[in-house]
């Protein structure tokens, strides 16, 4: 994959991906999760209205006091004019006061319905998405982006059914009033739209540059954070300043480029209207002195025409919010677009119960097309054996383990439990019968109990604590200042690796799955917790088929059976002492790993070429 341009951050690409075919189709799917809650709508649309046309009736109101009390010098009846003025007033403040609060309910349930429908999403995709993105730009998404959206959406009703009404009833009104004076009024507004035009296209790109910078900004701080060991350790703190200072510069300037091309707006907008309003004064003046019109028709007349305006001026604005919030939206329907896990076959089996008899056959893969990792890989485990994968690092182990759990799917061939290709599988099922655990344990910022009750989520406090007991996890646990009920941190940074390995170990004896899978369970590991991991893992497998990667041999020799591993081939398999006795491949890591003189190897094995080479 080429790097990315000069300019731009790592992650570019994946805006380059969201950018939507146009956007209207997506402020029409932003609108289609507010036509949930049309009936609401329709309730705002009746206030704004209402409060519209209020403050359409303060003009004429202002011409009768003028034209009617004033300017003849009859004071009766100017009290009841200016009582009327008020209660205008009070009751269109009223109106928007009640549709703020709908809107602003309205607006956190559509934000709560896109959230939950992204989150949703994520939870329905394969693996290679998270693989291939960073999680500190994907969380961007979820936080940064969908807040974006909010911010437009708090208003967007409002205001564009209030500028509307206010455009359609002072334009109605001018022309009633005086048509001659209103086609002054007017002149400036094809101008005006062409600005706005000109402006929300210029903004909406910047928006975007923001949107995309801020995600890379947060997936550095994502990464950074969570490699803060290694940063410490090998004195990377300058690098990652420097880098973080990089892109945040970014951010300030593509922020600061947004803000201004959509800041313009509104100096724009009122010096246009500024303009415009001292031509009507200066108009309506003359045509006073002329006796064509009055001065409250003046009056009222440059009322309705600031009132004319001012909903253009904000739909100018509006526009600019929503631009920013197209950009939050172009990335998080880009996420929510993203193909799922292909659904289950109509006719996928349940496979209850499951006895574990495994069988890879003639198995090809790879995580991209042009680039194979496994090639023809086969093998027969029986139910109940043990199975130990062993080989170099790269040779595919893990490959082969993420092949029987379906994260990905295999390119030819098949696998089969218990006779049935786990394609026609119901993925719950197939995983509800598997075990795994970790070399790197994932523990969640929850309290002990609750780490290991993710195995099975209906278990009882005393199987969990059955569980701990089984994992010899109990011993550490009853030192800790709660107990089961001692709230960890995210990542279990307050316990060792080797106490994070006992709990997923806990955790797969409550799940009590037919198929164990142990992936390096004892790499990071001292010695004496060595110990207590092997000897909970004896006990985890007993009765249970079980895929073993292990790079110590020493944990392997009891295995039935042993898979060597190499270049994405089962180049060796059979039991420790056939293995020793071939002297081929094994025999070769073997004699190296514990230091033995390494006599050469068969001809032909691939230990024995790379050695030669």
């Amino acid at each position: 994959m080429p790097g990315p341009g000069p300019g731009r951050g790592p992650f570019a690409h994946m805006v380059d991906a969201a950018k939507p075919e146009n956007v209207r189709a997506v402020l029409f799917r932003m609108w289609s999760y507010l036509g949930r809650y049309w009936s609401r709508l329709v309730i705002v649309s009746l206030l704004v209205a209402g409060s519209t046309g209020l403050g359409l009736l303060g003009p004429a109101l202002t011409r009768r006091a003028i034209d009617g009390c004033i300017a003849p010098g009859r004071m009766e009846g100017l009290a009841t004019v200016v009582g009327l003025m008020i209660a205008c007033s009070i009751l269109s403040a009223a109106f928007a006061w009640m549709q703020t609060i709908i809107m602003v309910r309205v607006s956190q349930e559509t934000l709560l319905d896109i959230r939950r429908d992204l989150f949703r999403r994520l939870q329905a995709l394969p693996l290679r998405f998270f693989d291939s993105h960073p999680h500190g730009e994907v969380m961007s998404r979820i936080t940064n982006d969908t807040e974006a959206i909010n911010s437009a959406l708090a208003n967007t009703v409002i205001q564009l059914v209030g500028c509307v009404l206010g455009i359609v009833g002072a334009g109605a009104a001018m022309v009633a009033m005086n048509w001659r004076f209103a086609i002054v009024a007017v002149a400036t507004t094809p101008l005006v739209f062409a600005l706005t035009r000109w402006i929300a296209k210029a903004s909406r790109e910047e928006f975007r540059q923001r949107q995309e910078d801020l995600g890379v900004l947060n997936g550095l701080i994502e990464e950074t954070i969570t490699g803060q060991r290694v940063v410490r350790a090998f004195r990377g703190e300058r690098r990652a300043i420097a880098d973080f200072e990089g892109a945040n510069s970014r951010l300030r300037r593509s922020a600061t480029r947004a803000a201004i091309v959509a800041g313009a707006m509104g100096p724009f907008m009122n010096l246009s209207r500024n303009i415009a309003f001292a031509i009507l004064a200066c108009a309506g003046g003359w045509m006073v002195l002329r006796q064509w019109v009055t001065v409250g028709t003046v009056a009222a007349f440059l009322s309705y025409a600031e009132q004319f305006s001012r909903p253009i001026n904000a739909l100018a604005s509006l526009w600019a919010s929503v631009q920013f919030a197209i950009a939050g939206a172009e990335r998080v329907f880009a996420i929510m677009d993203e193909p799922p896990e292909p659904e289950d076959p109509p006719d996928a089996a349940a496979l209850v119960p499951v006895r574990g008899d495994v069988t890879f056959d003639h198995v090809d893969f790879g995580y991209l097309p042009e680039q194979p990792v496994l090639r023809d890989v086969t093998f027969h485990a029986q139910a109940g054996q043990t199975i130990a994968l062993v080989g170099p690092t790269g040779a595919g182990k893990t490959t082969i383990i993420n092949l029987l759990t379906r994260f990905y799917d295999v390119g030819s061939g098949s696998i089969l439990i218990d006779g049935c290709d786990i394609r026609h599988v119901r993925r719950d099922e197939l995983r509800r019968a598997l075990g795994v655990v970790l070399q790197d344990t994932f523990v969640f910022a929850d309290t002990v109990r609750g780490n290991i009750r993710y195995g099975r989520l209906d278990a009882t406090d005393e199987e969990i604590e059955e569980a701990a007991r089984l994992a010899n996890a109990d011993g550490f646990i009853r030192h800790l200042p709660h107990g089961l009920d001692t709230p960890l941190s995210e990542a279990g940074g307050s316990l060792s690796q080797g106490q994070r390995q006992l709990l997923a170990i806990a955790r797969a004896v409550l799940a009590d799955p037919a198929i164990l899978i142990l992936d390096e369970a004892t790499s990071s590991v001292d010695t004496r917790t060595e110990i207590h991991i092997q000897e909970a893992m004896r006990r985890l497998m007993r009765g249970r088929t079980a895929f073993v990667i292990a790079h110590r041999l020493a944990t392997v020799r009891q295995a039935d059976c042993i898979l060597v591993i190499d270049g994405g081939r089962v180049v060796e398999q059979g039991s420790h002492a056939e293995l020793m006795a071939a002297r081929g491949a094994y025999w070769q890591l073997h004699e190296l790993q514990f230091g033995n003189v390494v006599q050469a190897a068969p001809q032909g094995s691939a230990e024995a070429q790379r050695a030669s080479g």
